[in-house]
């Protein structure tokens, strides 16, 4: 199979966002994409860019992405965020997925970020094992919390 990462460029984005929605679909979210693929080219191409995105083209298709963030670890320091990895239906088994992890961890160790996070569903365990055969450990004794926008505003009605 032939295939190329890459950096994406915004011309991609309508292409990362529509593997975002497959993802939400298979992760049984379908509603619960918001962003628009003008946020995305907002928020990713500018002088201060929120991510980094890494695309696979196959056939000038593209059929994999994945995105990344930087953090900062209070006990590790430059770390950075893994969003979303997401390869095709149709291309999945093809060595994309690896293709694209190895695309990211070369990327966090050329920033000397101390550790690269990301989470997985549970219920998940074929993405769980293959992050396992590559060495990363699934803490499977954290739980994510999050606020999202409703959950922030009434955050901030209380206070």
């Amino acid at each position: 199979m032939d295939y190329t990462i890459r950096d994406a460029v915004a011309e991609d984005m309508p292409y990362v966002l529509d593997l975002v929605r497959e993802l939400a679909r298979f992760e049984k979210e379908a509603d619960a994409v918001e962003v628009t693929v003008d946020d995305l080219v907002r928020d990713g191409f500018n002088d201060n860019p929120k991510f980094h995105c890494f695309v696979a083209e196959s056939g000038a298709r593209i059929v994999g992405m994945a995105l990344v963030y930087n953090r900062y670890s209070t006990w590790k320091g430059p770390i950075i965020h893994l969003e979303d990895l997401v390869v095709s239906e149709a291309m999945r088994g093809s060595g994309l997925g690896t293709a694209l992890l190895n695309a990211v961890v070369r990327y966090g160790a050329n920033m000397g970020v101390k550790r690269i996070n990301w989470e997985v569903l549970d219920w998940n365990e074929h993405a769980i094992r293959f992050y396992e055969k590559k060495g990363a450990r699934v803490l499977r004794d954290w739980d994510v919390v999050q606020l999202d926008e409703n959950g922030i505003q009434n955050y901030l009605d209380k206070i």
